[in-house]
C-alpha cells in the first residue's frame, strides 16, 4: 500500500513590486508640483528688457535688488550688503568663474545698483552682469 505524502504548499519566492511602483510613482508627483515653487526666487523683480541674447548658463552666483532696496543672494534674503558681504566672499572664494549676476528691478534706484555692483567687486567678482528680459 502506497503511503501518500502530504500536500506541501509552494513558497512565495517572488517579490510583488506593485507597490514599490506605486510608492515611487506618488514620490515623482510630489516632486513634480514641488519643484517650481523651490525655484521660486525670494524677491520677485521686473526686470528691464534689452535685446541682448541672455549668456549660457555656467556657475553663478545671483544678487537680487527689490525695488523696495530689499537685497538676496542667490535664495537668502538679506536686510543690508554688509550683511550679505561675507556671504558673497566666501562663495566668490569657491566659485572657478567668479561671475556675479546682478537682477535688479527695473524701478530700483540707479545708484543703488551701481553700489551694490562695487562692493560685489570689492568682494572678489571678476565679472558683473546685469540681468534683463529679451524684447520681443
Amino acid at each position: 500500500m502506497a503511503h501518500a505524502a502530504p500536500e506541501e504548499e509552494d513558497i512565495v519566492s517572488a517579490i510583488n513590486v506593485t507597490p514599490l511602483v506605486d510608492v515611487c510613482l506618488v514620490l515623482v508627483i510630489i516632486f513634480m508640483v514641488t519643484a517650481p515653487i523651490l525655484s521660486e526666487p525670494v524677491i520677485k523683480v521686473h526686470l528691464p528688457k534689452a535685446h541682448t541674447k541672455e549668456g549660457s548658463e555656467a556657475e553663478k552666483i545671483t544678487i537680487t535688488l527689490g525695488k523696495d532696496g530689499h537685497l538676496a543672494l542667490d535664495y537668502k534674503e538679506y536686510p543690508d550688503f554688509a550683511a550679505m558681504k561675507p556671504e558673497l566672499q566666501l562663495k566668490l572664494a569657491t566659485s572657478e568663474t567668479k561671475l556675479v549676476v546682478v537682477k535688479a528691478d527695473e524701478d530700483a534706484l540707479h545708484g543703488r545698483l551701481v553700489d551694490i555692483m562695487a562692493e560685489a567687486k570689492d568682494a572678489g567678482a571678476q565679472s558683473l552682469t546685469i540681468a534683463t528680459e529679451h524684447k520681443k
